[in-house]
C-alpha cells in the first residue's frame, strides 16, 4: 500500500543555524505580507477602473503561478533587495500559503467549500508561527543523526532518523518535501514522503467494536475496556493560569515578557504532547487489533457552543450556566475527538480494516443495548444506564459503545448481503434510522447512501467586495 506519510524530527541547530532558520521563516512571512498588500491594491485598482471606465485593465494575481510571476518580475527587486540572502524556497513557501488562502476564500464564498465561511486573508504578525516549506533543491537525510537543508547546510538532529533512513535504504520511501517549523523555541523538520507500507493485518479482522469517546474516560470500547483520560489541560491548568497572569502584568518591550512568553509556550506544547501521545497510542491499538471500528459522527462545534444569553423581566441577563458549560466545553476539547477520528481514519486503512461512522442522530446513549428500547430523554447526570423494560443496568458509555458495535454489524450485513434499504425496488433490510421528514439531496444524512463529489469550480471572477 502506497501512502503519503510524514516523518518529524527535532533539530539541534547551533546559533548560526538558528539565525538562518529564523531568517528564512521571516522571508516567507515577508513575501506573504508583501504580495497580500499587492493583491489588495490590485483589487481596489480594478474596482476603480470598472467604476470610471467600465473596462478594468489591472490584473489581480490569484494563484501561485501569477503570484510568483509578479513577485519575480515586479516586486522583489524594490521590496526585498536582500532576497538573495535566503533560499528561493522560503519566498515560494509564503506565496504558496497566500495562494491557498485566496483559493479557500473564493471557494468558501461560492459555497463550494465545506465548513464555516472563510474570510479574506489577513497579514501575519512578527509573532506568527514560524515555518517554511521546501520542495526543490538539495535537501534530505544525510545519516541517522544529520539532515541537509538548502542554504543552511548539514544540521544535527536530537533524535535518530532511523525510521526514515531504513525505509529509504530499502527503497520503500521517497522524500517529496520538507517543512521546517519552530514551536516553543524548538526547531523541527518534517519530511513528507511517499511510503510503501506493509503493515500486518488486524489481529481480529472479523471483529466489530464500538468506541464511545467521553470526558471521564478517554474512550470506552464495547469489549469492556476503559481507556483512562490523561486530562492534559487540567493537569497543567494551574501552571498555565499562573503564567498567563504573569504575562498580563509584563509590559511590552522588556526581556521579562519574552521570557514569560517562552515559558507559557513550552507549557502549552507539553499539554499538546501529552494529549497527542494518548491519542496516538489508543488509535494505533484499535487499528491493529480490530478489523472494524465504529465511532460516532460528533458535532463538536455544537457540543462546545456557549449557551445563549437571555433577558429576564427586569431587563437583566439571567443566569444560564455559562461558566459551568465552559468547564464542560474545555474538557470535551481537551479530549480532542476530531483528532481521534482523523488518526483512526488512516491507521485503519494501514491494517486492512474499515472505519464505520454512525449517523449523527443515532441514539447510542439513549438505546438499551440488551432489548433495543430507547428513552425519550437522557441527561448527562446519570452515569449508569438503567432500562425500565428489561431491567439491565451498566455504565452508560459502555452501553453506547455496545450500541455502536451493533450499528456497525448492521452496516456490514447490508454491505455483504447486497440488499438495499426500503425503496421503490423493494429492498428487504430495515433502515438504520427513520426516514427524515424533510426532502434532502441524494445521500445527505443517510449512512447507507453515498454522494459523488462534484468537480472543482473554475477560476474565480474578482469583484470589488473581496477587499
Amino acid at each position: 500500500m502506497t501512502v503519503h506519510q510524514a516523518f518529524r524530527f527535532e533539530l539541534d541547530p547551533n546559533n548560526r543555524a538558528i539565525s538562518q532558520l529564523s531568517s528564512h521563516c521571516g522571508a516567507s512571512r515577508f513575501a506573504y505580507n508583501t504580495m497580500l498588500a499587492y493583491v489588495i491594491w490590485a483589487v481596489e485598482a480594478r474596482a476603480f477602473e470598472k467604476r470610471t471606465t467600465g473596462q478594468p485593465s489591472t490584473q489581480v494575481p490569484w494563484n501561485l503561478y501569477s503570484l510568483r510571476k509578479v513577485w519575480n518580475n515586479e516586486v522583489k527587486s524594490w521590496a526585498a533587495p536582500w532576497w538573495a540572502e535566503n533560499s528561493k524556497e522560503a519566498y515560494n513557501s509564503g506565496l504558496d500559503s497566500l495562494a491557498r488562502a485566496l483559493d479557500a476564500f473564493s471557494t468558501s464564498r461560492k459555497g463550494a467549500r465545506k465548513g464555516r465561511r472563510v474570510g479574506f486573508p489577513r497579514f501575519k504578525g512578527k509573532n506568527a508561527h514560524k515555518s517554511y516549506r521546501i520542495s526543490t533543491g538539495a535537501f534530505g537525510v544525510v545519516d541517522k543523526h544529520h539532515v541537509k537543508i538548502p542554504r543552511i547546510g548539514v544540521v544535527r538532529t536530537k533524535e535518530p532518523t532511523i525510521a526514515l533512513t531504513n525505509k529509504i535504504a530499502a527503497g520503500t520511501a521517497h522524500i517529496l518535501s520538507a517543512t521546517i517549523s519552530s514551536t516553543a523555541d524548538r526547531w523541527f523538520i518534517s519530511f513528507g514522503c511517499e511510503v510503501e507500507r506493509d503493515d500486518a493485518t488486524a489481529v481480529h479482522l472479523d471483529a466489530v467494536v464500538g468506541v464511545d469517546l467521553g470526558v471521564g474516560y478517554l474512550a470506552v470500547v464495547s469489549t469492556g475496556e476503559f481507556v483512562e483520560n490523561p486530562k492534559a489541560l487540567n493537569r497543567y491548568r494551574r501552571r498555565v493560569d499562573r503564567l498567563q497572569r504573569e504575562l498580563s502584568r509584563r509590559k511590552k518591550g522588556p526581556k521579562r515578557r519574552a521570557k514569560t512568553t517562552k515559558s507559557l509556550a513550552r507549557c502549552h506544547a507539553r499539554v499538546c504532547h501529552v494529549r497527542g501521545d494518548a491519542i496516538h497510542k489508543l488509535t494505533s491499538y484499535l487499528a491493529a487489533a480490530y478489523g472494524t471500528v465504529v465511532i460516532e459522527d460528533l458535532n463538536v462545534a455544537g457540543m462546545t457552543a456557549a449557551p445563549k444569553s437571555e433577558l429576564d423581566d427586569a431587563g437583566t441577563f439571567a443566569r444560564n450556566g455559562r461558566r459551568a458549560k465552559a468547564g464542560l466545553n474545555r474538557a470535551i476539547l481537551d479530549a480532542s475527538p476530531g483528532e481521534f477520528r482523523r488518526q483512526l481514519t488512516y491507521k485503519v486503512d494501514w491494517h486492512r480494516g474499515r472505519l464505520v461512522v454512525a449517523d449523527r442522530f443515532f441514539p447510542s446513549a439513549k438505546t438499551c443495548s440488551s432489548c433495543g428500547s430507547a428513552k425519550a430523554k437522557l441527561s448527562l447526570a446519570p452515569r449508569i444506564y438503567r432500562c425500565e423494560i428489561c431491567g439491565v443496568h451498566m455504565d452508560r458509555d459502555l452501553n453506547a459503545a455496545k450500541n455502536l458495535a451493533a450499528y456497525g454489524r448492521r452496516v456490514l450485513d447490508v454491505a455483504v448481503s447486497g440488499t438495499e434499504t426500503h425503496n421503490a425496488r423493494g429492498g428487504g433490510h430495515h433502515r438504520l434510522r427513520p426516514k427524515p421528514p424533510v426532502k434532502r439531496e441524494d445521500g445527505t444524512g443517510q449512512p447507507d447512501r453515498f454522494v459523488t463529489a462534484v468537480g472543482q469550480p473554475a477560476a474565480p471572477e474578482l469583484v470589488s467586495e473581496v477587499a
